[in-house]
């Protein structure tokens, strides 16, 4: 018992390194601002719109993602997992992690177009860092990729297709929500397209050796 216990917490550790590496990734994006991953496209909007209640990204990021755990309760009715419902305190301390980035990063400034792109990479690579530890934790899905499977259960839709109908969906409200409010395109820009594109390669070649880790010290 005591063997599975540390087992499980390791993966968890595993798990919350990778969020703190996203985070970190999600900061330099916006610092870049060439426009962030589609994921946080939107609760990058939520938080320059001047709403009744003023949002950080970080708590833009956990309202989108508990809207996103009650989506997929409603979808999936009594083939829900409860299991699933640790979407949100991982919700919690991700959107708590990147408001804590974005305030360390506070002090970097870029002013040229190839400074932007360094910052833009930055962000691309460390987003792809931390999805790989997420998979290779193998506890919970994140709210976002949770949404997309609960699509796939519902509907007959391959995965790929559904996570580029996903990103493609939040990234459309995010543009239409900056244009109306903001009066120009925020959050949605050259780097938006290049994180969609390579998040998931840098994910794939990390893998790799983080496999051969966690076969190491996970199991």
């Amino acid at each position: 018992m005591q063997t599975k216990q540390k087992h499980l917490l390791r993966r968890w550790a595993l798990l919350v390194v990778g969020l703190v590496i996203m985070a970190f990734g999600v900061a330099f994006s916006i610092k870049a601002g060439l426009g962030t991953s589609p994921i946080s496209s939107l609760p990058y909007v939520l938080s320059l719109l001047p709403l009744p209640v003023t949002l950080t990204v970080g708590t833009a990021t956990i309202a989108m993602h508990v809207t996103l755990i009650l989506l997929q309760i409603l979808l999936l009715r009594r083939r829900y997992d409860p299991f699933q419902l640790a979407q949100l305190p991982v919700a919690l301390i991700f959107g708590s992690l990147t408001d804590f980035s974005v305030w360390a990063l506070q002090g970097i400034t870029v002013s040229t177009y190839p400074a932007r792109w360094v910052l833009c990479i930055i962000g691309i690579l460390l987003v792809g860092v931390g999805v790989s530890f997420e998979v290779t934790a193998n506890v919970v899905t994140l709210a976002g990729e949770g949404m997309v499977l609960a699509v796939c259960k519902v509907f007959p839709v391959p995965f790929g297709n559904a996570k580029i109908g996903f990103d493609v969906t939040l990234v459309v409200i995010a543009s239409v929500l900056s244009l109306v409010f903001l009066g120009g395109l925020y959050g949605v820009r050259e780097g938006t397209v290049a994180a969609a594109f390579c998040v998931g390669l840098v994910a794939r070649q990390v893998n790799r050796p983080m496999r051969r880790f966690a076969a190491r010290v996970l199991d």
